[in-house]
């Protein structure tokens, strides 16, 4: 073989190299993050003099997250979203205790999507949209709605947990950025 053989047979070799790798090092990455979850404001929570307006919640109750699409959401998501919703108030330093004023979060299901073996192969692309409200408890008042989207992008993270982790990181994202920092279990 001569040398710019050889030179374009490497440099071929290093990018499907590298392609390699980067997927590696995305998997890895995603294994240690988890899924990701984003809340879309549909109706924002209106601000009064704070621009953080949930400021006079001390707990958050995750109420009923119906299934929207006719059975086709898992059962194992609306089961495990509880548990994925308090470890999510737990990592951002939100209170929770057993009493005080209650901020209900409720909503559906609008759509589940499960990676197939084609998504599998290519990278997955996994998610689950919920129309959520925050609701006030005791009056009734829907404060405000997103749309919550869990996803997830890599194959460490298929499955219903990681949907479950991603939506709850969703609901529990939207919640933070509306609720004081002084406010926080373990405040300084």
């Amino acid at each position: 073989m001569n040398p710019r053989t050889i030179s374009v047979l490497s440099l071929a070799g290093l990018i499907l190299l590298a392609g390699g790798c980067s997927r590696l090092l995305k998997e890895g990455l995603g294994g240690a993050t988890g899924a990701k979850g984003v809340a879309i404001d549909l109706k924002p929570v209106a601000t009064t003099s704070s621009d953080r307006p949930l400021g006079a919640y001390e707990r958050f109750e995750l109420g009923s997250i119906t299934d929207g699409i006719s059975g086709r959401t898992p059962a194992d998501l609306l089961t495990q979203l509880p548990a994925e919703f308090v470890k999510q108030l737990a990592a951002k330093k939100l209170p929770n205790p057993a009493s005080g004023r209650t901020l209900l979060i409720r909503g559906e299901i609008l759509h589940y999507e499960a990676s197939g073996l084609f998504g599998q192969a290519f990278g997955p692309l996994e998610e689950v949209i919920a129309r959520i409200e925050l609701v006030d408890k005791d009056s009734g008042n829907v404060l405000g709605v997103a749309n919550c989207v869990g996803r997830t992008k890599e194959s460490v993270n298929m499955g219903v947990r990681a949907k479950a982790e991603g939506l709850a990181k969703a609901i529990v994202g939207w919640i933070d950025k509306l609720y004081p920092d002084d406010k926080r279990t373990n405040a300084e």
